[in-house]
């Protein structure tokens, strides 16, 4: 799945402008998060063709964070250039657990329990879309 240029052209006021100078336009960059979702390779994975790995990875992550990426797949679907379902994976430390007797740790006395259950933060997630089928 890559978009073509009228595709974009669609969803283009949804990007953020590019500033300065890059290496990678938007329209590349979707396309390789597109193909990251759709085969589920790894970022390192991806083919030479989408340019440096680390770049679309840092832009994404970008992206994600400040809401852009829910807005362009938002977009897409409204457009009805692709149809995505989106999931989250919870991938943390404080979801899987591994009993103390089985990472070899010295056993406590007696349980302590945190003061403040609020002061670990909000669980990490990793933001993963799926494609569903193409339009």
């Amino acid at each position: 799945m890559e978009l073509t240029q009228q595709q974009y052209e669609r969803i283009q006021n949804a990007l953020p402008v590019q500033r300065g100078n890059v290496s990678l336009g938007n329209r590349e960059v979707l396309n390789a998060i597109l193909y990251v979702t759709e085969h589920g390779c790894k970022w390192r994975g991806l083919p030479k063709r989408f340019g440096n790995w680390h770049t679309i990875y840092t832009r994404m992550s970008r992206w994600s964070k400040s809401g852009v990426l829910d807005k362009v797949f938002e977009r897409l679907q409204r457009e009805q250039i692709v149809r995505i379902r989106i999931e989250a994976v919870s991938l943390d430390s404080t979801s899987i657990k591994v009993h103390p007797d089985g990472m070899g740790a010295l056993k406590k006395t007696a349980p302590n329990p945190l003061a403040n259950p609020e002061a670990d933060g909000q669980p990490r997630f990793i933001w993963l879309p799926q494609m569903q089928e193409r339009l």
